[in-house]
């Protein structure tokens, strides 16, 4: 998949080390290029410098509407501009933005932007946000039967009711509002999910989400 990360200090770099590693095609943006060393040198991708938000800039990173955008910097209004421009301008769906004050975060959850406030952060969650069907769990009980996992619903089940997908979904947080669902509740695109299941049934809600057809 093609990757444009904004912001390349501890975060950005970090991601753009593993998504490298991962065999993704990746662009690092930082207005600082000297930000860049903390690449390596056995990195991979691609460097720019100037700012992220500059729409010239984000061609020549080779934006699509296919590709994934993380704006990581150090400055929330940066960072949320530049998931505007990538949503409004480019209609980029995979895109997220790290924001440092959680209140803002919720109100721009609201409006379809995927963030991460600060308090929340780690590299693994931006990268389960971006890429929502990579077998990560959040919780395993002690025999190891039952995984939690945290998934945002995809555009493949959007529509589809919570029965028809098989899986226990117990929790959803649509536009920063939490709701207990029904068999009944319609899917929604960027629905943050909770599902409840053992490692099959995890497996077969992943190749769902990725628009695959299930083994049933």
């Amino acid at each position: 998949m093609h990757m444009i990360i904004v912001g390349c200090g501890r975060v950005g770099s970090s991601l753009a080390r593993q998504l490298t590693t991962e065999g993704h095609d990746v662009v690092i943006i930082d207005r600082n290029a000297s930000a860049f060393r903390r690449l390596g040198d056995d990195y991979a991708g691609r460097t720019l410098t100037g700012i992220g938000f500059d729409r010239d800039l984000l061609i020549e990173a080779g934006i699509t509407k296919d590709s994934a955008v993380m704006a990581v910097t150090s400055g929330d209004n940066s960072n949320i501009l530049i998931a505007r421009v990538a949503r409004e301008m480019f209609g980029v769906e995979r895109v997220v933005a790290r924001i440092y004050d959680p209140r803002r975060a919720a109100i721009y959850e609201r409006v379809g932007i995927a963030t991460v406030a600060t308090v929340a952060w780690t590299s693994k969650r931006i990268l389960r946000t971006i890429l929502p069907h990579q077998g990560v769990v959040d919780w395993t009980d002690p025999s190891s039967s039952y995984h939690l996992a945290e998934r945002r619903v995809s555009a493949s089940l959007a529509g589809h009711t919570v029965e028809s997908t098989g899986s226990n979904i117990v929790l959803i947080n649509r536009n920063g509002t939490a709701q207990l669902p029904t068999p009944s509740t319609l899917l929604q695109d960027s629905d943050v999910v909770h599902v409840l299941g053992t490692s099959a049934q995890l497996e077969e809600f992943d190749r769902q989400l990725a628009g695959k057809q299930g083994d049933h």
